[in-house]
């Protein structure tokens, strides 16, 4: 059920309830830095595909952790930038449309800022509080330094230890996937957790999948709840995480990992494959 209300027109903080390809048309635009987080659970592989069907351009793609969705994203085009702190296909290998991409160009260059997991994390955090910058005692004996310009060394005021600061991320639309949300836009998740509440309270606007929308959310143990006015869209996408998993719903796909190595591999077999993703959507 969507909510009826024009954005200008809309009298309580909640999410807007609309089909994914509403959600991403109204919310991405060329140029945008997205960030797709979820945490080996819960990846947003369904709206990351969709991104890649209205053919957006020029992205910045922010995750701690890109795997295949987003060799994909680059693959087709959509991207110009990454922003991470490890990629790769898991339990698999390489990305092999991410390493062309950089390695020549193909289908368009792709610039690359390296941080560390902690680092990432607390840009998010930094982000969502309103802050400019983080303070952590990473990369110390590492060479990321040296290759990206957005750590800097940074001494305390109180004790004169130097410290590493990293700017706040604030991107311009996170996208993140979750087991249920209930009809006012308030989400709900549960298991294995990353950097998906931090990335949503830093953003500017945000785009929440899910497995299903109810009534009501009940409680569960370890869970983490987003409140409906945090969120800018919340679509119904089940299945939306594969062939990550989602607890609850449905195991990883560890076939469709070890497969997407050989279809990834090739230039034109991964050109047939975003062909046949378009054709099975239409």
């Amino acid at each position: 059920m969507a909510n009826t209300d024009e954005p200008s027109e809309r009298h309580m903080p909640m999410a807007w309830i609309a089909p994914l390809s509403e959600a991403v048309a109204d919310l991405v635009t060329d140029g945008d830095t997205i960030a797709m987080e979820g945490f080996t659970h819960l990846i947003p592989v369904a709206a990351g595909h969709e991104i890649i069907r209205q053919r957006r351009r020029d992205l910045t793609l922010v995750r701690m952790t890109p795997d295949i969705v987003y060799d994909q994203l680059i693959g087709a085009g959509c991207a110009r930038r990454l922003v991470f702190s490890w990629g790769g296909n898991p339990g698999v290998g390489s990305l092999h449309r991410f390493r062309d991409a950089v390695e020549t160009g193909w289908p368009v260059p792709l610039e690359i800022e390296e941080h560390s997991h902690a680092g990432m994390a607390n840009r998010y955090v930094a982000g969502a509080s309103g802050l400019p910058f983080a303070v952590l005692r990473g990369y110390v004996g590492t060479d990321l330094p040296a290759h990206t310009t957005t750590i800097k060394t940074i001494a305390c005021p109180f004790t004169g230890e130097e410290l590493t600061a990293v700017p706040a991320l604030n991107p311009d639309v996170a996208v993140i996937h979750a087991q249920r949300a209930d009809r006012r836009g308030n989400v709900q998740m549960w298991g294995i957790t990353g950097v998906q509440k931090e990335a949503v309270l830093a953003a500017r606007r945000s785009l929440v999948t899910v497995e299903e929308i109810v009534d009501d959310l009940d409680p569960r143990p370890g869970g983490v709840v987003l409140p409906g006015w945090a969120v800018t869209y919340v679509t119904e996408v089940p299945s939306g995480a594969h062939p990550s998993y989602a607890q609850g719903y449905y195991e990883r796909d560890n076939a469709y990992y070890r497969a997407w190595d050989a279809v990834s591999r090739n230039r034109e077999t991964f050109t047939s494959w975003v062909s046949d993703m378009d054709r099975r959507a239409s």
